[in-house]
């Protein structure tokens, strides 16, 4: 990049190192050979193909060295897991590993125990609304979660680490918090479900607090009491590892699936109705204790209950008693009857219909009539039935043991959820048309001597159900009681909340002690409400919350098109993601709204709390993301610290060279800003032009307004200014390090290439190598268009190959700068190919298996090519090259002359210098504004050097300048004759340039555009370094049309990780 100068006499070219009495001094005595041979010394360990970046390798990684470490490198959360045990030799595949983890997750104790109310109560069409309502919010969280899960490599932690590594360490917490309160108390109600198992329908003998199908509260004290017994026992098991719990899932989930293939079996058994299971029913009121051998109005036992003392209920003088079979059959059209719902007040009587008569205890006596123990109505049954098809996390929990995470999680979970989903609605419908009404709304099973409804169903027996049920609660509430307290540890491992430090330690076993300990005292909270209709309604809002987040989570990213939001998985919408977010708060008020309160205060506080105590990490998330373009507050934020990596994003600096009319030179460079722009970041556009600003500020203001006219034609979204500056250099470098505000700052420089650096001398190649290296010092990246001309334009569509030569690793920024330009219209229907070069001790085909899995980690779809590079010896046009090199510079060093003369000779040995150089090159780089004069005297030139012998240094004659220095030229030509051996450090890095010059034109001439690594300029600060410099980088592109030379600014712009 070169910006405006006005061109005098006093401008020199910098060439002439010193003058003594007259004579010309070398400026590289013979010492500095030694030099050179001593960093040969030092850096004999470089592959000679790649010594042109020793420099770079130093400090930044080969590509196979650095794929390697990806490939080999994982970073996941410690899963429930046997210490002692080995480590798996092959990872999990979506059945085992996701399919049915969540399968057995979904399916809970609330199939069981609840279903059959839910239906009778609801009705069949309400049910069915119900259960739709709660898969529709699981499957768009599924499909939300599916993006997040893909896009990267997502450590264990489920929503925790989804939600706080998109949304930021307050949101991240603050869920977090309540995904963990959740788990835990859905282990109080898995719990509490099998305890009520046992205790109503498998061995109702060991109440200890009497009949408890006469007295509510005798129940629930019971359930209290058992089920801190129970917690007890399974806090052990837990305590004292997790082996047995992990063998014991396999034995649930087998219950589970066997138990629900048991029913649907029964379902069609049972066609035409059970012919062993009857109900006695006193006109419309449902009827519990008494024996179907009982049940007449003549019955002493009868009379005994509803005459007491000779005076009789009117309800019952006024109907009779009769038998009715509880299961009716799929053929019986009892379906009919279960379409509409039945909700009922507290204490309103079980019947058939909506009569008052029949519903309300009008006497206040209900005898042995069966009551609603709740208040129902449609929201709130949603809360209850929503614990069902909660567990969908449990996938993504095991992404660390999967063998591909990002096809496994989606196909898995989304599979388990239409499984599942297509068992609860199936089962409303079946159960409405193969069950009475009254004896899907008896809760507990009274009417029919305290049997499960369900199990009653089921073939062959009832106890199949009734274990396998029992079995599979257990089950789900060890699986809790094992994920909660290490989910605890994480979010404690994580500092985000500091009164957490202390369950972050683990045992010697490596066991979340502490955490136990706490998760089985909220546990016992949960179990002391001893219901699991107050438990389920309440463990509905932590879920409902974090879902909503993940929802959220999804929206944000895909609304922020953060460059980092590459998900693998490609059916989602950022609709689909608010509509799921909008159900699960619909939800969460329909179904509570003062369980919602909770929740949502609970999130508040802890979110505050991290706000004002914590939050000092840094995750990348989309809350940052958006500070981006927030005002005073958010520039504050930023100031921070820089972007993580999946909020980084190219904010552009253009340095724009202006011409003598303060015109932009290089017009398509704001085209090529603006289709780099699809990464939605900063553009700020500057020139410096050289000046007195108090003598030419209104120049500056003219120069602006162009700069400004050319960015909207080109539409470049950002900012311009012009800077004057009495030296060209020293301005760009005060623009490079002062520009922005705050976070607002830029990261990435655009600079032009100096097409005419042999023309112009030193003055235009030094300031671009200046820049280079002040970019370099402000870490930040650089980007270097060459063939700028030949860029398509912002409106063209063009197809074909980019292809990426990935030699060094500096941050990623060669494999993002392809995906931020495919995502303009112009680049997208091109294709990656990506080339890498293999070293003499690498594993081509190790090293491309490794890169294809980085690429697919990254979610970015291109060709791989590992181009081994023979160790060839250094040719002969090698060397010869070198040789005229190095010659040009010292034919300028011996030549003392001065500014006006110095042009007209550097000229001639500029042409002379190419006369012997044959290259294949398919683009002559030129100065896309030189005059058509000027191309014309360059054609008459290229006739006069085909004319040349080019096969040796000793052939190189100047041509005859007609002026008074020819003896000057001659006495040049004949000092260069005497040392011909060109130096070696020179040699090996013309020797990697064209090395890699022949691969690449082979490999890549066709290409639509070329990116490689751009290799750092000389450390020396010497006029003939830089000037070899120069010429390797020409050499480096020979035979490129479009290419695209990048230096990454020296941290990661890319992550595999979510």
């Amino acid at each position: 990049m070169q910006c405006n100068s006005e061109k005098d006499d006093g401008d020199e070219m910098d060439i002439i190192p010193s003058e003594q009495n007259g004579t010309a001094v070398d400026s590289k005595p013979s010492d500095i050979r030694d030099v050179h041979n001593a960093e040969e010394n030092q850096k004999s360990t470089i592959d000679p193909n790649l010594y042109l970046y020793d420099d770079d390798l130093e400090t930044r990684p080969h590509i196979s060295t650095f794929i390697s470490s990806i490939a080999n490198y994982e970073n996941t959360i410690p899963a429930a897991t046997d210490p002692d045990a080995k480590p798996p030799s092959a990872r999990m595949g979506t059945l085992i590993g996701v399919f049915l983890p969540c399968i057995q997750n979904i399916f809970g104790v609330i199939l069981f125990i609840r279903l059959t109310w839910v239906v009778g109560t609801a009705g069949a069409v309400c049910g069915f609304l119900i259960v739709l309502t709660c898969c529709c919010v699981t499957m768009l969280t599924a499909i939300s979660m599916s993006a997040i899960a893909t896009n990267g490599v997502v450590p264990a932690g489920g929503s925790y680490f989804m939600i706080s590594r998109s949304l930021g360490p307050e949101f991240g917490g603050a869920v977090g918090m309540l995904f963990y309160t959740g788990t835990t108390l859905a282990a109080a109600m898995y719990i509490v479900g099998a305890v009520e198992i046992v205790l109503t329908y498998m061995a109702p003998w060991l109440s200890i607090f009497g009949d408890f199908t006469k007295d509510v509260d005798a129940m629930y004290n019971n359930f209290r009491v058992y089920g801190t017994m129970l917690l007890c026992v399974m806090g052990l098991i837990v305590f004292l590892g997790v082996k047995f719990v992990n063998k014991f899932a396999t034995v649930a989930l087998a219950c589970v699936i066997f138990s629900i293939i048991a029913v649907y079996v029964g379902i069609f058994d049972n066609i035409n109705g059970n012919d062993k299971l009857y109900m006695c029913v006193l006109g419309k009121r449902l009827l519990k204790d008494i024996p179907i051998a009982n049940c007449t109005k003549e019955d002493p036992m009868v009379l005994d209950l509803y005459c007491p003392n000779h005076k009789c209920d009117d309800y019952f003088q006024n109907n009779n008693l009769t038998h009715v079979k509880g299961i009716k059959g799929l053929a019986s059209g009892v379906f009919y009857d279960n379409i509409m719902p039945s909700f009922l007040e507290k204490g309103q009587f079980i019947s058939y219909g909506r009569n008052s008569v029949d519903i309300e205890n009008v006497g206040g006596e209900s005898y042995n009539q069966i009551m609603a123990d709740i208040t129902t109505s449609f929201t709130l049954l949603i809360g209850i039935f929503f614990p069902s098809v909660t567990g969908i996390m449990a996938g993504s929990n095991r992404s660390g043991d999967l063998a591909d995470a990002q096809k496994s999680i989606p196909i898995g979970t989304i599979c388990a959820i239409l499984t599942t989903s297509t068992v609860y609605l199936t089962s409303v419908l079946f159960f409405a048309g193969t069950v009475d009404n009254l004896l899907l709304r008896d809760k507990f099973g009274q009417s029919i001597g305290g049997k499960l409804v369900v199990a009653n169903i089921a073939w062959p027996n009832q106890w199949v159900i009734l274990v396998g049920s029992f079995l599979s609660t257990l089950g789900a509430g060890l699986q809790s009681l094992t994920g909660a307290p290490r989910l605890l540890q994480a979010i404690a491992k994580d500092e985000i909340i500091p009164f957490l430090a202390p369950f972050a330690k683990s045992s010697s076993r490596g066991e979340p002690v502490r955490a136990l300990f706490l998760t089985i005292l909220i546990c016992q909270c949960g179990i002391l409400l001893g219901n699991v209709d107050l438990l389920a309604p309440l463990l509905s809002m932590f879920f409902l919350m974090c879902y909503g987040f993940v929802n959220l989570a999804c929206a944000v990213q895909t609304l922020l098109r953060t460059p980092n939001w590459r998900p693998r998985f490609k059916f989602y919408h950022w609709s689909l993601s608010l509509i799921g977010l909008t159900l699960c708060i619909s939800v969460m008020i329909m179904t509570s709204w003062y369980f919602a309160l909770i929740a949502m205060g609970m999130a508040v506080i802890i979110y505050k709390y991290i706000e004002y105590r914590g939050a000092e990490k840094e995750w990348g998330d989309g809350i940052r993301g958006m500070a981006l373009t927030a005002a005073r507050y958010s520039l504050q934020r930023l100031e921070e610290g820089p972007p993580h990596t999946k909020n980084w994003r190219p904010q552009i600096l253009v340095l724009s060279k202006l011409n003598d009319n303060l015109i932009p030179k290089y017009r398509k460079i704001f085209s090529f800003a603006t289709q780099l722009k699809a990464g939605k970041g900063l553009t700020i556009c500057v020139s410096v032009i050289k000046g007195d600003h108090t003598k030419i500020a209104n120049k500056a203001v003219d120069a602006k307004i162009t700069l400004r006219k050319y960015m909207t034609d080109e539409k470049v979204k950002g900012f311009c200014d012009v800077l004057v500056a009495q030296e060209i250099g020293e301005g760009l470098s005060s623009v490079i390090q002062t520009i922005g505000l705050g976070g607002m700052k830029p990261n990435t420089v655009i600079i032009g290439w100096p097409y005419s650096w042999r023309q112009e001398g030193r003055n235009s190649w030094k300031t671009f190598i200046q820049t280079v290296r002040t970019v370099t010092a402000c870490h930040m990246a650089l980007i270097v268009p060459k063939g700028i001309n030949f860029y398509p334009e912002s409106n063209h569509k063009i197809g074909g190959n980019i292809d990426i030569w990935w030699i060094v690793h500096d941050g990623g920024l060669l494999m993002l700068l392809p995906f931020l330009l495919k995502q303009h219209r112009t680049w997208r229907n091109c294709k990656l190919r990506i080339f890498t070069v293999a070293q003499i001790e690498d594993n081509s085909i190790q090293m491309k298996k490794d890169l294809k899995t980085f690429l697919y980690h990254l979610r970015i779809e291109a060709d791989v090519e590992v181009v081994e590079m023979n160790n060839s010896d250094i040719s002969a046009y090698t060397y010869e090259r070198t040789l005229m090199m190095e010659q040009r510079n010292q034919m300028l060093r011996a030549l003392g002359l001065n500014k006006k003369e110095n042009f007209k000779v550097v000229q001639t040995i500029v042409d002379h210098h190419y006369d012997a150089i044959k290259t294949a090159s398919k683009v002559r780089f030129a100065d896309p504004t030189i005059e058509e004069t000027e191309n014309h005297q360059d054609s008459h030139n290229e006739e006069k050097r085909n004319s040349i012998d080019s096969d040796g240094a000793e052939s190189i004659e100047a041509p005859e300048i007609t002026s008074n220095k020819d003896e000057s030229t001659e006495k040049a030509d004949g000092n260069l004759k005497t040392n011909v051996k060109p130096d070696e450090f020179n040699v090996r890095r013309m020797h990697t340039a064209i090395k890699l010059n022949e691969v690449i034109v082979e490999k890549s001439q066709d290409a639509q555009l070329v990116i490689m690594n751009l290799p750092g300029p000389p450390k020396e600060v010497r006029a003939e370094r830089e000037s070899n410099y120069m010429e390797f980088l020409e050499v480096l592109t020979e035979g490129l049309e479009k290419v695209l030379m990048v230096r990454g600014g020296g941290r990661e712009v890319i992550t595999i990780y979510s």
